[in-house]
């Protein structure tokens, strides 16, 4: 099956080839209503050229009466002189159809008499071809389609967790501790009742904290006044001393 589809294909490509070198190449008729003949004018064929672009690939067509006339391709030199003595090549049945093969300049005369000292001559010049139809290339065997394999699916973008966000630590309280005031120690050299050695706290139920700019501590209350005990001490030593002195007597 493979096999026939490859013929099939490969006959359709050299129709289209065929068709497409056909279809390109143009075809020209020297003269055109007038064909190959002894012209009116010396240029006439010149003229008729001049106009045109032939290209390798292109037809050219001599349409003229068997009998009279002949188309001889020759040289420059032949051309110039009208001397068909050695032509290139020479055809006598008319219709001539000459496929222009190489490029250049190409030159052509009628044999026949004075016909080309007349003017029944032609000179063209050939240019490149004239866009060369594609060679159709052998196909190649028809085989299955490899399997294309199947693309792994991208791996999903990873969403990253938020950081936990530290609570703000408490900024630790002031120690509420009051500093114990201490008593000044009485003056020396008279005895007094001893005096507390701590002052009272304040009577209230808790003790008061102190502000935290405060660095300093209260000064202790001054001492109570001792002159009342100092003098009770001095009346005591005084009845001892008389009834001491009594008791001596």
């Amino acid at each position: 099956m493979a096999r026939k589809l490859n013929i099939i294909l490969f006959a359709a490509l050299a129709a289209v080839a065929m068709l497409q070198s056909s279809a390109v190449a143009t075809t020209f008729f020297v003269g055109d209503s007038t064909n190959w003949v002894i012209p009116s004018s010396p240029n006439f064929y010149s003229n008729w050229a001049a106009n045109k672009t032939f290209k390798i690939g292109d037809i050219l067509v001599f349409n003229f009466v068997s009998t009279q006339h002949n188309v001889a391709e020759v040289t420059k030199a032949n051309y110039d002189a009208c001397n068909g003595a050695s032509p290139i090549s020479i055809q006598t049945s008319s219709p001539v159809n000459i496929t222009l093969q190489k490029a250049g300049e190409h030159y052509y005369i009628c044999t026949v008499g004075s016909h080309c000292s007349a003017g029944q001559k032609l000179d063209i010049n050939v240019t490149g071809a004239s866009s060369p139809a594609p060679q159709p290339s052998s196909p190649s065997p028809s085989s299955s389609p490899s399997p294309v394999p199947a693309r792994a699916p991208a791996p999903a973008p990873k969403t990253s967790s938020p950081s936990p966000v530290p609570a703000p630590a408490l900024a630790p309280e002031p120690s509420s501790t009051p500093s114990p005031s201490t008593a000044s120690p009485p003056p020396s050299g008279t005895p007094t009742s001893p005096s507390p050695s701590t002052a009272s706290p304040p009577p209230s139920g808790t003790p008061a904290s102190p502000s935290p700019g405060d660095s300093t501590t209260s000064s202790p209350p001054p001492p109570p006044n001792n002159s009342g005990a100092n003098s009770l001490g001095v009346a005591g030593l005084s009845a001892t001393f008389l009834s001491l002195m009594a008791l001596a007597l």
